[in-house]
């Protein structure tokens, strides 16, 4: 006969600090079978497994997944490989999570291999533990409303630099820009043509050792800034 398949889960860690780890992730990684994380090609260091690492026993199996990132393609077949690992594990009856920085659902890789399982065994159980992410983090430690009253509000990805900020200005009132990194050059231009620098907080490794608060996203003109930073624009001012 054979075993059950086991239940694979996502948990959001939240954005750095272990201490913002939900009750709930805690208790399933007291006692889960196997931890993936992923890491990169170029080491095996995982900053989710660093936060949650205080909650997994030791004799728990950790198992590394690295993604390739050159292209899409690459990301794709590495997505699809990785589902493969993770489904050996549940087809010896285990139970496995997979950690994830901030929300699983939130610009999460757990969601393309969550995907991938499922076209690989379509009966498989697959649950999600939310996390909080970087940009509730980051307005809790700025003491920025996120949106007050009947504000809307916008999450976007930076990875395009300003694009979208010129598609949604004008029509949201306050825009949370995160992947930020590569493209900041961009970014900052397009804030500089919206006239929207002055009403923009940055912070750099909310949660994390070395935090910082950026009052004036400009002095980054021509350089990055660190890799884990977040905007927060309201385009008629901070109060």
């Amino acid at each position: 006969m054979e075993k059950a398949l086991g239940i694979f889960y996502g948990i959001g860690v939240g954005p750095g600090d272990p201490e913002l780890l939900t009750v709930k992730a805690a208790r399933l990684l007291e006692k889960i079978d196997v931890v993936f994380t992923a890491a990169s090609l170029k080491n095996d260091y995982s900053v989710a497994f660093d936060i949650a690492k205080a909650y997994i026993p030791n004799t728990t199996e950790v198992k590394r997944l690295s993604f390739q990132m050159t292209s899409h393609a690459a990301r794709m077949q590495a997505i699809r490989e990785n589902a493969r690992k993770v489904l050996q594990v549940l087809r010896k009856g285990e139970n496995a999570v997979f950690l994830t920085l901030g929300d699983p659902m939130t610009y999460s890789t757990f969601t393309y291999i969550a995907k991938a399982l499922k076209e690989l065994e379509p009966d498989i159980t697959i649950r999600s533990i939310p996390g909080i992410t970087s940009y509730q983090a980051a307005a809790s430690r700025l003491l920025v409303p996120l949106a007050e009253g009947e504000e809307s509000l916008l999450v976007v990805s930076g990875a395009q630099g300003g694009v979208a900020l010129k598609k949604t200005v004008g029509k949201v009132d306050n825009i949370v820009m995160l992947k930020t990194y590569k493209q900041f050059d961009h970014i900052l231009k397009t804030l500089e043509e919206l006239n929207l620098v002055e009403h923009t907080i940055g912070i750099s490794r909310c949660g994390f050792e070395g935090e910082e608060i950026i009052h004036d996203v400009s002095r980054f003109n021509g350089k990055h800034p660190p890799y884990f930073t977040l905007l927060i624009i309201k385009p008629e001012g901070f109060d």
